[in-house]
C-alpha cells in the first residue's frame, strides 16, 4: 500500500458531530498498542501482535504518515481509519484504488463510531480526489464489517481466498452528477 498521490496530508481535523479524525499525537501510543494487541478487534485479521513486541518497536510518538488518521472522542483515541493506495492488491480490480481501512477498540463498538469516522473521511476523500473509486476488503465472516460495507455505499464486486479465510472485496463508485 501506498499513499494517495497528489493530496495535502495531514488534512485539517476532519470534525463529525461526535469525532474528529486528526493525525496521530505522542498521546495516542497506548490506545495503539492496546488496538494492535486486541484479539478482539484482530478476530479476522490474522490474531493480535505481541503486546510486549509493540511496546518494543513503536515509538514514542506513533507513526505519522500519509492515510493514518485517529478516531478521536471526547480527547482520547477509539479508533484508526486507513486511506492507502491500494498498489500491491492481491485481487486485480482493486490495484491503484484507494482503499479504506478501520480498526476500532472494543469499548467502541456499538456507538455508531465506525460508520461516522468512515463517512466522514470518505466525504474528505471525494473532495480531495473527485471521481475516485474507493475499495475495502473484510473477511466474509466478519459480519458487522459487512454491514458496516453496505452501509457506506460499498458494492461486492468479489469474493476470494487469502490468509486462511474468504475475504469480500467491495467497491464504492464516485457519485457523478447527472445532465
Amino acid at each position: 500500500m501506498q499513499d494517495l498521490g497528489p493530496v495535502a496530508w495531514p488534512p485539517e481535523p476532519i470534525r463529525t458531530e461526535r469525532l474528529v479524525l486528526r493525525e496521530p499525537a505522542p498521546r495516542d501510543r497506548a490506545a495503539f498498542i492496546e488496538l494492535h494487541a486486541s484479539p478482539e478487534v484482530h478476530t479476522y485479521l490474522g490474531g493480535p501482535r505481541p503486546r510486549d513486541e509493540l511496546e518494543r518497536e513503536m515509538p514514542g510518538a506513533p507513526q505519522r504518515w500519509p492515510g493514518n488518521l485517529v478516531v478521536d472522542l471526547d480527547g482520547s483515541m477509539i479508533g484508526q481509519i486507513l486511506l492507502r493506495r491500494a498498489t500491491g492488491h492481491r485481487r486485480p480490480a482493486a490495484v491503484g484504488k484507494a482503499d479504506l481501512g478501520y480498526l476500532f477498540l472494543p469499548r467502541a463498538w456499538g456507538s455508531g463510531y465506525a460508520a461516522e469516522a468512515c463517512a466522514a473521511a470518505l466525504g474528505w476523500l471525494a473532495g480531495a480526489l473527485p471521481g475516485e473509486p474507493v475499495v475495502l476488503t473484510t473477511q466474509s465472516a466478519n459480519l458487522a464489517s459487512m454491514r458496516l460495507a453496505a452501509e457506506l455505499g460499498f458494492t461486492e464486486v468479489e469474493r476470494f481466498e487469502a490468509w486462511g479465510a474468504e475475504q469480500w472485496l467491495g467497491m464504492r463508485f464516485p457519485v457523478t452528477p447527472f445532465g
